[in-house]
């Protein structure tokens, strides 16, 4: 058993991940609670190749992409995730293996092998699976003014969210991402904090 919790913010691109994670931690911190963040793919090496397929998707298999996610997850499940647990951290990370089996699934491969390929990564004590239709998503993408990625695109996007619609692990919290940040915030401020042993606000 690990003193911290890993709590992991999941869904297709656009939902507003990232701002809700430091939303919480801010939120966490205000109640005393020790919060580092982190996300995946990391600036490790890695996390680099990623990067690079992002940008030349067409150069790799999807075998080569799963490879490339999994030593990064299994890096900083090693050197970041499992100490900081231990030392009684809460890490609140931006993507975590949900993404992994719900983005690679959707190029076909099995999500049932990149399950059994995540036997090293603790499984989160709470993944907020925030969700939109993917126009929202691609809506907003635009409107901070970043051009879509390979991984961004309409068509794939709903099949990204068809896989993340068929996981049904314990830990996951749906949350309906198509409302003001507000309202997000709140609904994962009531989803996280019974980890804590505190009551619903």
């Amino acid at each position: 058993m690990t003193a911290g919790k890993l709590i992991v913010f999941e869904g297709i691109d656009g939902m507003g991940k990232s701002s809700q994670l430091q939303l919480l931690a801010a939120a966490l911190r205000q109640r005393g609670l020790p919060v580092v963040i982190t996300r995946e793919p990391t600036d490790g090496p890695h996390g680099l190749v990623i990067r690079d397929i992002l940008k030349n998707r067409v150069r790799y298999r999807p075998q080569q992409e799963l490879a490339a996610f999994i030593a990064d997850r299994r890096q900083h499940v090693e050197e970041f995730l499992a100490p900081q647990l231990a030392a009684g951290n809460h890490v609140l990370c931006d993507r975590y293996y949900l993404s992994t089996i719900a983005y690679q699934g959707a190029m076909g491969v099995d999500p049932r092998e990149i399950i059994a390929a995540h036997s090293f990564a603790p499984p989160p004590d709470l993944a907020l699976l925030l969700e939109a239709e993917p126009g929202v998503g691609l809506s907003r993408i635009h409107e901070r003014g970043d051009t879509p990625n390979d991984f961004e695109r309409l068509n794939y996007l709903e099949k990204v969210r068809e896989v993340f619609n068929t996981l049904s692990f314990p830990f996951i919290r749906r949350i309906d991402a198509s409302q003001r940040a507000e309202t997000v915030h709140r609904q994962i401020v009531e989803a996280t904090l019974p980890l804590f042993g505190e009551p619903r606000p």
